[in-house]
Parts: structure tokens; sequence; C-alpha cells
């Protein structure tokens, strides 16, 4: 089973750099995710997306950011886990090291 783990941003909080200490065991950890076959991408996302609609055959494109957003996503993870649970115990070892914050996770479907 794979899983998208995401985190979004809090528009409260301000966005602070992440300091050297945690870096380093965020790094540890992603180590041995993909050591263990486990972690198959992960990255951080740019905070002006791009909107494309597809509308009656109509494409439409809006550059962001966008100011009806109250959150965004900032990061992600696509990890391969046996289960929904075992995703959830790999989100509290991120949530250890990363500290305070909020994310979703999705089961991906398909090969």
């Amino acid at each position: 089973m794979r899983f998208m783990m995401m985190t979004t941003n809090d528009p409260n909080q301000p966005m602070t750099p992440p300091s050297p200490e945690m870096y380093a065991e965020m790094g540890k950890l992603i180590e041995e995710m993909t050591k263990a076959g486990v972690l198959l991408a992960t990255g951080g996302l740019s905070p002006t997306p791009i909107r494309v609609k597809s509308s009656g055959g109509k494409l439409t494109v809006t550059d962001g950011p966008f100011t009806e957003a109250k959150e965004g996503v900032v990061g992600f993870a696509l990890i391969e886990a046996k289960s929904k649970e075992e995703a959830l115990e790999f989100s509290k070892r991120f949530w250890q090291v990363a500290g305070d914050g909020q994310g979703n996770i999705y089961e991906v479907f398909g090969p």
C-alpha cells in the first residue's frame, strides 16, 4: 500500500527555518526509511502553485498564490506501508522530529 503524507502550513503561525539539529535528525529518518524501502519520494513544495482547471474542453491556468487558500501543502513524502496503521506510525516518527505542525495522509491507488 502506498500513502502520500503531506505537511500543510498554518497561516496563523509564521514559517521559520528548521534548526541544524532538526535537519540532522530528519536526515537520519529519511536515510533509515529509504534503506528500508519505505520512502519512495520526498520534497518541499513551492508556496506559489499553478492552478489548472478544465471545464467544457477549455483549460484555464492561474498563477498563485491564492488569497482564498487558508492553508497550502508545503511538503510531501510518498511511502510504502503494510497498512494505514503503519503509515500512521511513520507519520508519528516524522512529527517527533519535525515538531509542531499539521498534515494529511492519503492512500494512493493505482499501479
